[in-house]
């Protein structure tokens, strides 16, 4: 592990500790050359389903760009960089419950819809709005009264 502060490749670790769920270690490392402490993450790297997009493209799964628009979504909003984290976990390990070598980037897309409202109902509005990409403001008018709908009819 190089040192983000003066790039020396020797350190030694001093803490180790999992996260709640016990799927990321947590390692504080000290530099053997300039003593900097410094902190990294680890977590298993599974093997998943190569992502179709709506051209035909395949491309692997990256977690950055899930997180990324969920950012985006939840702009200014009081969710947490660990809510959003325990969220694209979860979007992770259906697709490793998938069970297929290729999974439809819209099937993704769904399963963050379907979650999105427990997380920040904000957020899903925000997230719709470039998902579903309306062509204007009827559709976004009916997803928002579907929404509403949905939200009012099911049990608390």
């Amino acid at each position: 592990m190089k040192c983000p502060y003066c790039g020396h490749l020797n350190n030694k670790v001093i803490d180790s500790r999992l996260n709640k769920e016990k799927i990321i270690t947590r390692r504080r490392r000290a530099c053997e050359k300039c003593n900097q402490r410094f902190t990294t993450y680890e977590r298993i790297e599974v093997m998943l389903p190569m992502l179709v997009k709506k051209d035909g493209r395949r491309e692997p799964w990256d977690r950055g760009k899930i997180v990324t628009g969920l950012e985006k979504a939840c702009e200014k909003r009081p969710v947490s960089m660990g809510d959003i984290d325990r969220f694209v976990d979860t979007i992770e390990g259906r697709l490793q419950d998938y069970g297929g070598k290729e999974v439809p980037t819209r099937q993704i897309g769904e399963w963050i819809m379907e979650a999105l409202p427990d997380l920040d109902e904000v957020a899903y509005v925000r997230f719709a709005s470039v998902y579903r990409q309306f062509k204007d403001i009827n559709e976004f008018m009916d997803e928002l009264k579907g929404f509403l709908h949905d939200k009012n009819s099911s049990p608390k």
